[in-house]
This record gives structure tokens, sequence and C-alpha cells, in this order.
């Protein structure tokens, strides 16, 4: 596929991830909490997500043909046997979504032969449209947007998020972000994987890391921070962190080195 024609592409994608946040934001103002449902510890849907991705799937499936889908409600037959797949996530930041805390944001990526070749992340609350394709810079609302060039946490403003299944890797996470409260500019928990990572993509931030990953959750993040310069691997320092559950995000490579080692010193 050309160049023109991932672009092309990348802004109708960018137009329906506007429309399902449309929809969120508009169901917001009526939202009850009696309408979620628990998946698991900490982790919630509502008939908002299931909607919104219906909005999504809907919008996406005239675009490649015989595209697979790999989404987070699981609305539409799941395939990642296909030479193109899309990878959905329509409500990152449910629990944010549900108290009416912000960010919350929809997530589409795509990929080509399993190499992520396009990404859209669309912040609801604040109306802000990440995006890139293959070959391409990183954008947010048609402005060029570049990772920061720190390269020490001692200089970064760091974000985190606990997993799901935090019973198993609380002490880890907690002896982590209790060495970076005082040897960084601070640590935030935003509550949106895809947020953290456009933040990293934008500059926001200088760091991110996270096990208990899903691919929806960093698809399209993790692509747009790439094409914005930022360093994007797993836990090792390798490129499994699509479907490998683990992902540091920083926005120069010594840094993404000095994460990666006080990694490893909490976790196997």
């Amino acid at each position: 596929m050309e160049y023109e024609k991932y672009r092309e592409i990348c802004d109708k994608v960018c137009m329906i991830a506007r429309e399902a946040g449309q929809f969120m934001l508009d169901e917001r103002s009526t939202f009850s909490i009696d309408r979620v449902e628990n998946k698991g510890v900490n982790d919630f849907v509502s008939y908002v997500d299931k909607n919104a991705e219906k909005i999504i799937v809907k919008g996406l499936t005239p675009l490649i043909d015989d595209a697979g889908f790999i989404t987070e409600e699981k609305t539409v037959t799941q395939s990642d046997n296909n030479k193109y797949t899309w990878i959905i996530d329509p409500l990152d930041g449910t629990t944010n979504y549900i108290h009416g805390f912000n960010p919350y944001a929809v997530s589409i990526g795509l990929t080509e032969n399993g190499k992520l070749v396009l990404g859209v992340v669309y912040i609801a609350d604040s109306k802000e449209c990440f995006y890139a394709w293959k070959d391409s810079k990183a954008y947010l609302n048609g402005s060029e947007i570049k990772a920061s060039g720190i390269d020490s946490i001692s200089n970064s403003l760091v974000i985190s998020g606990f997993p799901h299944k935090v019973n198993q890797k609380i002490d880890n996470y907690l002896d982590i972000i209790k060495y970076l409260t005082f040897n960084s500019h601070g640590v935030r928990r935003v509550g949106s994987a895809a947020a953290d990572l456009v933040y990293i993509a934008c500059g926001r931030a200088e760091a991110f890391f996270q096990t208990d990953l899903n691919p929806w959750d960093v698809a399209a993040g993790a692509f747009i921070a790439t094409r914005a310069g930022a360093v994007v691997t797993d836990f090792d320092g390798g490129d499994n962190y699509l479907f490998g559950n683990s992902l540091i995000a920083t926005g120069n490579a010594e840094l993404n080195i000095e994460m990666k080692n006080l990694l490893k010193k909490h976790f196997s």
C-alpha cells in the first residue's frame, strides 16, 4: 500500500474515532454507574464501550477489504490471520469514564503482515486526535509532534499504570514508584495506556512503563510514539511489546536503557 493511500485511510480513521468519541461524550451526561459490568478486579465494561466499538467496526470495515479485527469487547469476529488487522480499544480508560474523570480515549491501530502501520488515538474529553501512518511523522490535530529528548530519569516526568492483576505485582510496582518519586520529576497515573503513549509522543512526559497490557491498549499509541521519535520496547529491551504484555516507552534511547535496568531489579 502506498504512502498516500495510508494517509487517506488515516484521515478516515480519524473521522471514525471522532464519531465514537462524540458518542462517548453524549452518553456521559446521562451515564449511570449501575450500567457497568465487572470483567474482573478493577476491570470494567459498559454499554458505551460496546456501542462505541460497533460504531468503529462499522466505519472501518469498508476501508480495507478482508481486514481482520482484534477488539477488546469482541463485538465482531476476531481474526489475526489476515494481511491487514485492525486492533481496537473503543474506550481506553473505562474506569475514568464511569467516574467522570479524564482522560479516556479511542484507540485504533492497523497491522500489515503483523507489523504496525497506522495508529489513531482520540482523547474524547479534550478533542485531541493523535495519528500517524507508515513512513509519516506523528501529528496532533494537524501539527507535528515529537518526543522529548531528555535522557535521564532525574530530569523526567514518568507515567505508569497499575496492572489489573495488582495482587501479583503490587509490591514490585510500589518499590519502583517509591524510587521514581524521589529520583525523578514525579510519577503520574493517567488511567489510559493509549493516552500515556501519546503523551510520550508529544513530550508531555518522558517515560511510560506498565505490565499486563493487551494489544488493543498499546497498538495505536505505540506506533504514534515511534513515529514521533520515541523508543518503545518490552521490559527486556526487545520489540515484543504488542503481544508481550509489558512495555517501556521513552523519548530517548539512553533513558530507555536506564528505565529497563531499573525495572530488571524488580521484574524477572
